[in-house]
């Protein structure tokens, strides 16, 4: 089904997408928000751009955006599959607890942040350019992959991994990584770590028409909870 969303309001939109059967094209989208929240077991394409906390609650449906997604893409994500063909805004995968978001552009700050796991259910977010502040704040579980495509710098910003006592995180670049906050363990990663990420390597090359085993030749970071002082000067320095 196609829906034209362009004179529709969030809530409008929402209910057409509920009642529509099969698979739903949309076009024309200026910024509604909540689109997916919840679904099960729908496929949503979306041309344009879809307000703040798309797939929120996601809970096995896929979405795909052709154009940039807004904050809080994914809020609350239990499963599904959500990939984006620009970029994100902040809050990408706000405690996320399942499926995987793949996004070709960059996320703002707070990427990942209260990310968790409980036995299978096992969060993913791949992102193909750089991010904001506070990557993986606080994260208790999932793994993240920031690949910095295009990025001369260093593709994350400050506080990376603050009060992260579970999960990993992947960091492409050549850059020294430095200013870790005293919560992150860091390491260049082995041939070895690098197999747990080379079918979301591989899925990100299929969605975006890139070579993912060329990306997993390049050097990466695996960032990893410290935990021998899992707390140390979160809030105060010692």
């Amino acid at each position: 089904m196609r829906i034209t969303a362009e004179n529709l309001d969030s809530i409008q939109l929402n209910r057409r997408i509920r009642n529509a059967s099969g698979a739903v094209l949309i076009d024309r989208c200026f910024g509604q928000r909540y689109i997916g929240s919840g679904f099960k077991d729908k496929k949503i394409t979306i041309y344009g751009t879809p307000g703040n906390a798309l797939g929120s609650y996601l809970d096995g449906a896929s979405i795909i955006v052709y154009g940039n997604g807004q904050d809080m893409i994914g809020d609350t994500m239990n499963g599904g599959e959500i990939i984006i063909h620009g970029n994100a805004g902040d809050g990408l995968g706000y405690a996320m607890r399942g499926g995987r978001i793949f996004v070709r552009g960059s996320a703002g700050c707070r990427a990942g942040i209260h990310m968790k796991q409980y036995q299978d259910q096992k969060p993913v977010i791949v992102i193909g350019g750089g991010t904001g502040s506070f990557l993986g704040e606080y994260m208790a579980g999932g793994m993240i992959v920031v690949l910095g495509i295009g990025i001369e710098a260093v593709p994350v910003g400050d506080f990376t991994g603050t009060g992260m006592h579970g999960g990993c995180i992947y960091i492409r670049t050549s850059r020294e990584l430095t200013n870790l906050p005293d919560q992150v363990r860091a390491e260049i990663a082995s041939w070895e770590d690098k197999q747990a990420i080379l079918p979301l390597l591989s899925r990100f090359g299929e969605y975006f028409g890139l070579d993912g085993r060329k990306l997993a030749e390049d050097r990466y970071y695996l960032l990893r909870p410290n935990t021998d002082r899992p707390y140390a000067q979160l809030y105060t320095k010692n």
